[in-house]
């Protein structure tokens, strides 16, 4: 069972800068099996969809279209934590932002209804 705590969120003006992080309760790499963790979002009456995942220990990265550019996802292996820097900040970035993880490959399409760890979220919120 894999516990993720998030933290980071809070409210910024759009342009600003945000810096999320997920703490696992277990290693997030080991020479036996890859851990996928990233982060998801749902923006007030819409469908949670995916942000940003990384397999941990390779470090493949993968990005929704929308936050190309301007978001970057990383890991601490020692500390067991991923962090999602988010720059460049706009609006419609505002949602409830959820860690997630599996076991496996990584994929960032999608709701993530495949993931089977969650944390409990952390809002953000971006004003004009």
């Amino acid at each position: 069972q894999v516990q993720l705590v998030e933290s980071g969120g809070g409210s910024v003006q759009a342009g600003g800068s945000l810096r999320l992080s997920c703490k696992a309760s277990v290693s997030i790499y080991d020479r036996y099996s890859t851990l996928c963790m990233g982060w998801f979002r749902q923006p007030p009456g819409q469908w949670r969809e995916g942000v940003a995942v990384i397999s941990t220990g390779p470090g493949s990265t993968y990005y929704a279209d929308s936050v190309k550019g301007r978001f970057t996802i990383s890991q601490v292996v020692s500390e067991k934590t991923v962090y999602l820097q988010m720059d460049s900040l706009k609006p419609e970035d505002t949602a409830m932002y959820y860690c997630a993880a599996k076991y496996g490959s990584c994929v960032v399409a999608g709701s993530g209804f495949d993931y089977n760890y969650w944390g409990q979220g952390t809002q953000v919120t971006v004003s004009s």
